[in-house]
């Protein structure tokens, strides 16, 4: 029986598939400005959990926002523990082979390593709501379309902001190779 080696340490934005990493940062902040979602990964007492969510991606302050109620699982793993992982993906084509393990997929993704904060200021949770909205609802304007955004709207809901400390991002694109051809 041999001793195994320790783990070794990566840095966690690593990519293992360097053929599949995307370093050029252009690419990386246009895909999350328009990914039409992401996931949020938060823990509490070892377990992790993963939330599906509407988020914008803001270049000028470098940081991605997104909204919870004030009330539920995300809001109490943030208080308790405020490091995130965020992931926008998308999937492209199935990639079939001729041996099973040979069979893959399309995708683009990124994801990105952070603290997230819960937005406390009245005027920069506003400022992340409308972002959201803009994104998602571009035709709706405020005060016409829908009420402004009041104080007892942010009472209810929790805005956070998440800066990103670093991030990663892959690309796998179909290449015909002897194995798929």
């Amino acid at each position: 029986m041999t001793e195994s080696s320790p783990p070794v340490e990566h840095p966690i934005n690593r990519v293992r598939r360097r053929d599949r990493a995307v370093e050029d940062e252009t690419w990386i902040r246009s895909f999350l400005r328009d990914a039409p979602y992401g996931v949020v990964a938060t823990e509490s007492k070892g377990q992790p959990f993963i939330n599906p969510l509407t988020f914008v991606y803001d270049e000028a302050s470098h940081c991605i926002y997104f909204h919870t109620g004030r009330a539920g699982r995300i809001f109490a793993n943030i208080a308790a523990n405020p490091r995130l992982c965020f992931n926008a993906s998308r999937m492209g084509d199935l990639i079939p082979a001729t041996r099973a393990s040979g069979f893959d997929v399309e995708y683009d993704s990124v994801t990105v390593f952070g603290r997230a904060h819960v937005l406390e200021d009245h005027a920069e949770a506003t400022r992340a709501l409308r972002l959201l909205l803009d994104k998602y609802f571009p035709d709706l304007r405020c005060g016409e379309d829908y009420s402004s955004i009041t104080a007892a709207d942010l009472s209810r809901a929790a805005v956070y902001r998440l800066p990103v400390d670093c991030w990663s991002a892959k690309r796998n694109l179909a290449r015909p190779t002897r194995e798929s051809a």
